[in-house]
């Protein structure tokens, strides 16, 4: 899917006399490492009687020298460009070895090298006692050994800024200390940015200033949780700060929002210091000036997406063509068949393990379930929900689980109290002593002996075999998320006692002839029913292999009152 769009931005100065110009420099074109496609760029000037010179500074941005030969009472930049606003991911970048975690050290060359963007220009005592609190949390992390990724390093600072300046337009030029934003905890984007910059500086990080458009596209749809973002599409000059990474480059992370900058950041000047990005420099004689400017965003391509579809008329041609590849397929007897199911990934997190190559995961069951309830809603307000074991692929150690909603057609209810749904992904915190409760209370609602509820077990003999492999440094009664599978299920199991039940099986059969329900007697070789071992649901873990189903000993016990 892919946006394109067209910038309009335009500057205009009417002088109230004839006016003469003195060189301006413009830093209004895309700067080479922009990591938006630019598919055209254009730049017009008025008077239309001057000389341009395109240059390179010192650090590789664009910049257009212009001199004006005669005196005039108009000067005005018009720049139009062409941009994909394809979106891109901000952590897509690597990392080298020994940058991954904080604190780290530029090698030798690389410190030379970034010199410039290491500079530090300011020692307020607000700045300092923020770049000690930031060092304190860094040592307190080295002494209990705690890791701190690079990635959350600078999403915690660039949220730190955001989260303590305020925005607030400011149409004075420059930009503020330090000590002033942090004092008035207000600012423009260029005083959070350079907020930023000198933090990071501070630390040891290199870091620059960044000034460049902004560009916001209102959503297809409201989102479902947090902020939609802009109600109608927005472009406008912006700044922002970027920090050299090891491996990765130059990242860029805008202190106003508290996000990476993505797409939407298209940088024009990036330099060790603000002055030196403006996007406009230069100098006129005595004036009086009013000042016009306009900054406006368009779309001029958007592929259809599914947020945003064909038209009818499209939806016409497309399903014309389908109709005619059907009749060739059905003329030449083809029969085509599809396999697998809809893959659905998290919005918010699309590039962990848990939805590329994991099975499971921290999120996938909770998310599975929000998005089961909110299909029930649409489709089948009085469905009844299943909870149950899905696929099991080779190599892994338990089977996945798979959520169900079934509803008749003829719109009669099978669930009408949605509140009575329990939620998988959540633990209620129920014991052994409930299931034999629920067990016991179900066997007097249809009608059946309880005395041969069956209490089942672990496995004893299996799971201290299991215990007995462990390394001797390893306490059997503890682990954590970090350990295999079958290690923490022995230490859940030894913990909990295995000598405790982990639920009850009732052997239960309609009788349709008498139309009731009936039970019958399970023989078991040791007399206790010794579960598989696994993780599974327990009625998916039951020895039936082992069992003697004997003949002609069903019961019915019909209470003499059913509550």
């Amino acid at each position: 899917m892919a946006i394109r769009v067209a910038i309009h931005h335009k500057t205009q100065y009417d002088f109230d006399r004839l006016t003469s110009l003195f060189p301006h420099v413009l830093r209004l074109r895309p700067a080479p490492h922009s990591r938006t496609k630019i598919h055209s760029y254009s730049l017009k000037v008025e008077p239309a009687d001057h000389f341009i010179n395109w240059q390179q500074d010192p650090f590789g941005n664009f910049q257009a020298r212009l001199v004006f030969p005669e005196q005039t009472k108009m000067l005005s930049f018009e720049i139009e460009l062409v941009a994909d606003m394809t979106s891109i991911n901000p952590f897509d970048f690597f990392v080298e070895e020994y940058a991954e975690n904080i604190p780290f050290e530029y090698d030798e060359q690389l410190h030379r090298e970034l010199a410039p963007y290491l500079e530090i220009s300011e020692s307020g005592e607000q700045l300092l006692a923020i770049v000690e609190k930031i060092k304190a949390d860094i040592k307190a992390r080295q002494d209990s050994e705690t890791p701190w990724p690079v990635n959350n390093f600078m999403v915690s600072i660039n949220q730190l800024v955001q989260q303590a300046i305020g925005y607030g337009v400011r149409l004075e030029p420059g930009v503020q200390t330090c000590e002033e934003t942090l004092t008035l905890a207000k600012g423009s984007c260029r005083d959070s940015a350079w907020l930023l910059v000198q933090i990071f500086r501070h630390l040891g990080y290199a870091a620059r200033f960044a000034s460049g458009y902004l560009v916001q596209l209102t959503s297809d749809i409201k989102a479902l949780d947090g902020p939609s973002g802009p109600e109608k599409d927005f472009t406008d000059l912006h700044a922002w700060t970027e920090i050299y990474i090891p491996g990765a480059g130059w990242i860029g992370l805008d202190p106003t929002s508290g996000l990476l900058a993505t797409e939407g950041h298209i940088p024009l000047a990036c330099t060790p210091d603000p002055i030196s990005a403006a996007p406009i420099t230069g100098a006129t004689s005595k004036c009086e000036v009013e000042f016009s400017y306009s900054n406006e965003v368009f779309r001029i391509l958007e592929d259809p997406r599914v947020t945003k579809p064909y038209t009818e008329g499209q939806w016409e041609t497309i399903n014309a063509l389908g109709a005619a590849v059907d009749k060739k397929l059905l003329e030449q007897d083809v029969r085509l068949t599809t396999g697998g199911e809809p893959t659905f990934v998290s919005i918010d997190d699309m590039e962990s393990e848990q939805w590329n190559t994991g099975a499971l995961g921290a999120d996938k069951l909770s998310l599975a379930k929000d998005l089961l309830l909110r299909m029930r809603k649409t489709f089948a307000p009085n469905g009844l929900l299943h909870y149950g074991q899905g696929k099991w692929y080779p190599g892994e150690e338990v089977p996945r689980w798979a959520l169900g909603c079934f509803w008749r057609t003829d719109g009669q209810a099978l669930w009408s109290n949605p509140d009575l749904l329990a939620r998988a992904d959540k633990s209620y915190g129920l014991t052994h002593i409930d299931a034999k409760k629920f067990a016991q209370t179900l066997c007097a609602k249809i009608g059946v002996n309880s005395e041969h509820l069956i209490p089942a077990y672990e496995d004893v003999l299996y799971y201290l075999w299991a215990e007995q492999t462990l390394p001797p440094d390893i306490n059997p009664l503890k682990a954590d998320l970090k350990d295999d599978l079958e290690r923490r299920r022995i230490a859940k199991l030894l913990s909990r006692g295995l000598n405790t039940e982990s639920g009850y099986v009732m052997p239960i059969e309609w009788n349709y002839v008498n139309q009731s329900w009936l039970t019958g007697r399970w023989k078991l070789r040791t007399g206790e029913l010794m579960l598989v071992p696994g993780d599974s649901p327990l009625g998916l873990r039951l020895p039936l292999n082992s069992l003697e189903f004997p003949k002609h000993e069903y019961e019915r016990y019909q209470p003499e009152t059913i509550h």
